[in-house]
């Protein structure tokens, strides 16, 4: 069951701590603590069914641009595993996971499918017709796993927007193209609160490591200096695609801004948490896969 892949992480670097949710656990204020902790203290949660990432395989099945095509994701033993639920969130020192659905430059809509076994990457659809935004789209763009959007939780902060239903999505700004089903150590940088049709989805702004300008960027403040017009160009692309559909644009609040990464990691911090209350049956997981 996924419950039992559900181990408590220490949120800070510097603190290397393992809890197996079998002992006495409290949520106090959107906080996790156990008996002996403060309550202040947070914690993201992660699995133990894979720890090494680069030990993952993708296998596809089907012919690319079809109804069947399907991205798996498989274990040194071939097994199939979830990108969602089994690849871990967080590596430490502010760096996480971010798993590729759609390589920049192109338009097909491809992401993780939520409802079924394995949760494999596909080619979203509607109506029976595999979607494409109109136009490509210029950043990776994928999810964080192990992150959930709890429709059932009303931000405050947010316009009182509930959130959509899936893991929180991430778009990544370095240079280079990468592949689906692709995995990558990322630093988060911003935040943008997008709402569509009154449903709040998450974009958080991120660079991969190993891009030659990660180095420079650690902040909301660094991209718009060593990546100038980027989060603007991110929200406008974000804002806009659905109108050449004849649907209105997508609204974002905060102000209508990014926010910086310490708001971005609070956004990482509470998806997680809902993730860990999903996968424990916390609340009710509805169509939702949770292997």
């Amino acid at each position: 069951m996924a419950a039992t892949r559900v181990l408590a992480a220490a949120l800070h670097s510097n603190l290397n701590l393992n809890l197996n949710l079998k002992q006495p656990f409290y949520f106090k204020q959107k906080a996790l603590s156990l008996a002996t902790k403060s309550p202040r203290r947070r914690f993201l949660f992660t699995c133990t069914a894979l720890h090494n990432p680069s030990n993952v395989q993708t296998k596809e099945e089907g012919q690319p641009q079809t109804l069947d095509y399907r991205v798996f994701f498989m274990d040194t033993s071939g097994k199939k595993v979830s990108p969602w639920h089994d690849i871990p969130l967080h590596l430490g020192d502010g760096v996480f996971n971010f798993i590729v659905e759609i390589p920049k430059e192109t338009s097909a809509k491809m992401e993780v499918a939520t409802e079924e076994p394995f949760t494999p990457i596909k080619q979203d659809t509607k109506k029976g017709k595999l979607r494409y935004y109109p136009y490509n789209i210029n950043w990776n763009y994928g999810l964080l796993p192990q992150t959930w959007e709890d429709p059932t939780h009303a931000n405050t902060e947010v316009e009182g927007a509930l959130g959509d239903n899936d893991p929180v999505d991430v778009v990544e700004i370095g240079e280079s193209q990468r592949k689906i089903g692709e995995v990558l150590k990322v630093k988060p940088l911003a935040a943008l609160a997008m709402i569509d049709e009154g449903e709040l989805d998450w974009k958080i702004v991120a660079i991969s490591l190993d891009d030659p300008r990660a180095s420079l960027v650690n902040d909301v403040v660094d991209v718009e200096k060593h990546f100038p017009g980027t989060l603007t160009a991110i929200r406008d692309w974000f804002r806009d695609y659905k109108i050449p559909d004849g649907k209105p644009a997508n609204k974002f609040g905060l102000g209508n801004k990014a926010a910086n990464k310490d708001y971005a990691l609070k956004v990482i911090t509470e998806t997680n948490e809902s993730w860990a209350n999903l996968v424990k049956r916390s609340v009710p997981a509805g169509e939702l896969s949770l292997v």
